[in-house]
């Protein structure tokens, strides 16, 4: 909303306030200030002129030389280019030394041989926005009324010397976006009155009903509804000082009656519109919902399709109007306009936003009625605009009003006691001063025993429950003046849960070994909604899904990780690492909310080292991602329940593909992408991982001890085993570590092999044995004792000989 200061001082008495004080008195009270801006700034020089002659320049076709009396001994000559410069105009001329906006300072010069002393301006050059200009003026100088005096500084006349105020208004602040709506809140935080417009219309005897008469078949749309007739009406310019009010509001002056619309709009708030009483071709005005796909060419010539939700205004037969929102093309005051239909109603907020929603048709209208209009200056507007029509467009004001009335107003009445306004805002204000401040925001207010029964104008629609009024008291109080206190009782020491803490480790440890974190939409494909899941269950569909891409709920981070990985490798980064935690879904019971899971993915393509000075290379393999697993699993302390079995997964490859087994539960996998899909995705060897994160964070880990360096030597065996090649080397393992007893420490395989020298079906695995006792230095014939229960161990469950 911008508020001119000169305007509202017509309402409030400012004197002895500056726009900058007033400015930072409303901000502290609530509503925002976002700036204050005085168009004339940086400009002078600028005063009215009078052409006295005006003919073609000599050299120049598109110039003309104009004689033009500034107030001085002798006119001066000045060159001008506008088209519509003439002889008897009154313009705004800057002299030699003025400056205009942009820093440009006019000096005397020769135009084509011909002395040029100043400058006639256009409303652009003095810093108007082109938007604003009057259309007879957008492309040449503006024109003064014949009866501004010649000499006069034309900023004045123009109110460029006047500040505005841009108020950033929230939402339920609508009162504020009128004139008088300000005033109120202006008035309330310097305790001052309001003074208002005075409204006497001197009305012909003849009556309105004689000549229109209203019917509203949408009576909830439109539960109020008024029709005033103004006859005999002059079609010309509005008033020089209504002008300028509505371009410095923002608004385009078009004709006295139009103007005066707007003018009463910015004034008090209620959005009128002014039919041509000829044109509209009836003489019974119908309020009613449109009928689906009935159409109307609005006042910016562009037909639209209307819904049956849309409100319109019609003659019976047609629309003239879209209520609320913008006039027909068909009914629009014109300059032939002698009679003028006035309507001023009460349209729901709802069915207005609705229909502006539908056609991207915001108005100021209907940004007014979207926020709520106050119903009680309904029929004040209508007749203060008549007023107003009948002083400057020289009208009559038929007697009476068409009304159709079925809005009941009551106002809100809120109860509140003095103790809860203190409590809530820690002060220890007076009765006296709550009363005080309801009396100045013109609150009728009752008190008895600390008690205060409050009744809200109905211009505040925001205030509706006992909050409001304390923020009120508050606001107008000031709030810096409010009491300033440390919280008080017992404190909880901030921190990460259990989980947090892990979930944080999880991602240190993995971009600590080389992976980066990505983040993949969990809105996918049908056909790659069940890729890869770790439990089979039918995807989540939405119901309107933006498009078939984006249909289902994830079921797996895999696909999309994999398309991550593709995106990189078309891009030439060749090798590459990445892993996501988010989120799957997995579908409970018909139209129940979906279970949420936590998951935790990676995916590891091309060289995992490349030492180019040593001429080392190593390509990922599945060993590398499970390395950076089992580094994972020691960092959360559940390695030591942790195993892994062969698996077939589709999608991935039959002979590199393990399960991931936390104490008999299966929550993940790992393997190399299937040979088909790397082709696919223009891959190499591709490996990835997936976890169920919950098990891993909720299994119990015992707390850490300190284990002293062992002060005795260690003594270690290694021994090679030939077994059948369907023999895991975690069975292997298992088998040593629980046949070695007490002293077999660690057991740590070291090669794999398989080929030439090697019986068919058989591999060979070689593992590292470590004994010791930290409390005595072993003999050989302890050590000696338990690898033979080692091997024979090894011997009798998996059928293990001694590789000679």
């Amino acid at each position: 909303m911008l508020v001119s200061y000169k305007w509202l001082q017509e309402y409030v008495d400012l004197d002895g306030i500056s726009p900058e004080v007033l400015a930072d008195k409303i901000t502290r009270s609530g509503i925002e200030v976002e700036s204050v801006e005085v168009k004339s700034e940086g400009i002078k020089g600028v005063i009215i002129g009078h052409v006295l002659e005006c003919e073609k320049h000599p050299n120049a076709d598109k110039l003309n030389k104009c004689l033009v009396d500034i107030g001085e001994e002798e006119p001066v000559q000045i060159i001008c280019g506008a088209p519509n410069v003439a002889k008897g105009q009154k313009v705004a001329v800057a002299t030699p030394g003025a400056w205009l906006p942009g820093h440009i300072k006019i000096k005397r010069s020769k135009l084509r041989g011909e002395v040029s002393n100043g400058m006639i301006c256009s409303l652009q050059e003095l810093g108007i926005e082109s938007k604003l200009v009057q259309k007879e003026y957008a492309n040449g100088i503006f024109v003064f009324p014949s009866d501004v005096e010649v000499g006069q500084d034309a900023l004045a006349l123009l109110n460029l010397d006047d500040a505005i105020l841009e108020l950033g208004l929230t939402p339920n602040r609508a009162d504020c976006m009128s004139m008088i709506g300000v005033a109120y809140e202006v008035a309330a935080i310097l305790g001052k009155d309001v003074k208002l417009p005075k409204i006497e219309n001197e009305s012909v005897s003849d009556n309105v009903n004689s000549l229109i008469s209203a019917r509203v078949e949408a009576q909830q749309e439109a539960p109020l509804y008024t029709l005033k007739v103004i006859r005999n009406v002059k079609i010309g310019p509005s008033p020089l000082w209504m002008q300028m009010r509505l371009i410095s509001a923002g608004i385009r002056p078009h004709n006295n009656v139009v103007d005066i619309t707007n003018y009463i709009l910015l004034e008090y708030g209620q959005p009128l519109h002014a039919f041509d009483y000829d044109r509209v071709g009836s003489k019974e005005i119908v309020v009613r919902l449109a009928n689906e796909g009935e159409k109307i060419v609005t006042l910016d010539d562009t037909e639209r399709v209307l819904k049956g939700n849309h409100l319109v205004i019609t003659n019976g037969k047609e629309p003239v109007a879209m209520a609320g929102v913008m006039g027909g093309a068909n009914s629009e005051v014109i300059d032939r306009t002698t009679t003028v239909l006035l309507e001023s109603a009460y349209f729901d907020a709802l069915t207005i936003r609705e229909a502006s929603k539908d056609h991207g048709l915001r108005s100021e209208a209907s940004a007014r009625y979207e926020k709520g209009i106050d119903p009680n200056r309904v029929l004040l507007a209508a007749e203060r605009a008549a007023q107003l029509m009948a002083a400057y467009a020289g009208g009559e004001v038929l007697a009476g009003t068409v009304e159709v009335n079925h809005l009941t107003v009551e106002p809100v009445v809120i109860t509140i006691k003095l103790e809860k306004i203190n409590r809530v805002l820690g002060t220890e204000i007076s009765a006296d001063e709550v009363i005080n401040i309801f009396e100045r925001l013109q609150f009728e207010v009752t008190a008895q025993d600390d008690q205060f029964t409050v009744i809200v104008p109905t211009r505040r629609g925001d205030i509706t429950i006992e909050e409001d009024l304390i923020e009120e008291v508050a606001r107008l109080y000031g709030y810096d003046r409010l009491p300033t206190t440390l919280p008080f009782g017992s404190t909880t020491k901030g921190g990460l849960t259990a989980i947090q803490t892990k979930r944080r480790a999880v991602k240190r440890f993995l971009e600590g070994a080389g992976l980066y974190q990505t983040t993949t939409y969990s809105l996918t494909s049908p056909e790659k909604a069940a890729q890869y899941a770790l439990e089979q269950r039918e995807p989540v569909r939405l119901q309107m899904p933006m498009s078939e891409e984006r249909s289902n709920l994830r079921l797996s981070l895999i696909p999309h990780l994999l398309d991550v990985v593709s995106y990189n490798v078309a891009r030439k980064n060749d090798s590459v690492a990445f892993y996501e935690l988010g989120a799957i879904f997995l579908k409970t019971q018909e139209n129940e909310r979906p279970e949420e899971q936590e998951h935790l993915a990676g995916a590891i393509t091309g060289l995992w080292e490349n030492n180019q000075w040593q001429g080392e290379k190593k390509p990922v393999d599945f060993f590398v991602l499970k390395g950076i697993l089992e580094g994972l699993f020691t960092k959360l302390g559940v390695s030591q329940a942790i195993s892994y079995r062969q698996a077939v997964i589709d999608g991935l490859h039959p002979g590199r593909t393990a399960e991931i087994i936390l104490n008999e539960q299966t929550i993940g996998f790992i393997g190399q992408v299937h040979p088909k899909k790397q082709k696919e995705l223009d891959l190499k060897e591709t490996y990835v991982f997936e976890l169920h994160t919950a098990p891993l964070y909720q299994y119990p880990v015992p707390p850490l001890k300190y284990q002293m360096i062992p002060r005795f030597p260690a003594i270690t065996r290694d021994i090679a085993l030939v077994v059948d090649r369907d023999i895991t080397a975690s069975k292997l393992q298992s088998i040593i570590e629980e046949a070695g007893g007490e002293l077999l420490k660690t057991v740590t395989i070291f090669d794999l092999y398989e080929g030439e020298h090697m019986e068919q079906g058989k591999k060979s695995l070689a593992f590292s044995l470590v004994y010791f006792d930290p409390e005595r230095t072993l003999i050989d014939e302890e050590v000696v004792k338990a690898h033979d229960q080692v091997l024979v161990a090894v011997k009798k469950e998996a059928g293990a000989e001694l590789r000679g």
